[in-house]
């Protein structure tokens, strides 16, 4: 297992989540190819956006169904300036690679909202670290290991 992966599994386990860290075969680096690997609806997909917030690191949990609103998020929170994070900023913010960023395993913790049309699915997937893992979780498992604020970002 890549490193960054190995990274997140610890720190899964240290949370208490159940479900386990699993390769994929090939890179998911988006909803659509996780989706069609696992054989799951892209809606349950938990697609890790880092966005720049005024210079701070926000992490978006969002329904590969939809996109996020970043004018809506952005007032939301009353944020300035909200824009979707340059891959020097994910990684220095996440220690992870776009197209890989999981929920947790982070060098800091990171403010993280968690997209409400998660909730219509029993089992939601996130990535686990690294292109190729993801884990399986619950929208309330992820607003309990992010420390996360529910709301709908679409």
């Amino acid at each position: 297992m890549h490193p960054s992966a190995e990274r997140v599994a610890r720190a899964l386990a240290a949370l208490g989540v159940d479900g386990q860290v699993r390769e994929l075969p090939e890179p998911a680096p988006t909803a659509a190819t996780a989706a069609a690997q696992l054989g799951c609806p892209v809606g349950a997909i938990a697609n890790s956006l880092v966005f720049d917030a005024d210079g701070a690191p926000l992490l978006v949990l969002t329904s590969g169904a939809h996109r996020v609103n970043t004018a809506k998020v952005g007032a939301e929170l009353g944020v300035g300036s909200l824009r979707r994070a340059a891959p020097e900023f994910v990684y220095a913010s996440t220690g992870q690679r776009i197209g890989g960023v999981a929920p947790v395993g982070h060098p800091r913790p990171i403010t993280t909202l968690v997209d409400t049309a998660l909730r219509g699915y029993d089992t939601v997937w996130a990535a686990a670290g690294h292109a190729h893992t993801v884990f399986p979780t619950s929208f309330d498992e992820l607003v309990r290991i992010t420390s996360g604020t529910p709301l709908d970002v679409s």
